[in-house]
């Protein structure tokens, strides 16, 4: 697929990439970046499916699967105990 950041560069978009865009911090500080003026702003978050909840996490199975009761209460759960 290439480099998404060059694709949007080539298009004349300013691009604000994110390291780690599972990290709230990260993505509000690049949402309050003045934009280049006359570009549009494209912000390229890497993530991970699912960060913080062990049988979820990275795990292409649940890519468009919503969790079950059981499944949601362990997730909710899982995250509220390490307060993500």
């Amino acid at each position: 697929m290439g480099s998404l950041k060059d694709k949007f560069t080539a298009f004349r978009c300013g691009v604000i990439e994110l390291s780690d865009g599972n990290d709230i911090e990260q993505v509000v500080e690049a949402l309050g970046r003045t934009p280049v003026a006359g570009k549009p702003t494209c912000i390229l978050a890497h993530t991970l499916k699912g960060k913080g909840v062990s049988f979820i996490e990275n795990q292409v199975g649940w890519h468009g699967r919503v969790p079950n009761d059981e499944e949601l209460d362990l997730a909710l759960a899982e995250l509220q105990e390490k307060k993500i």
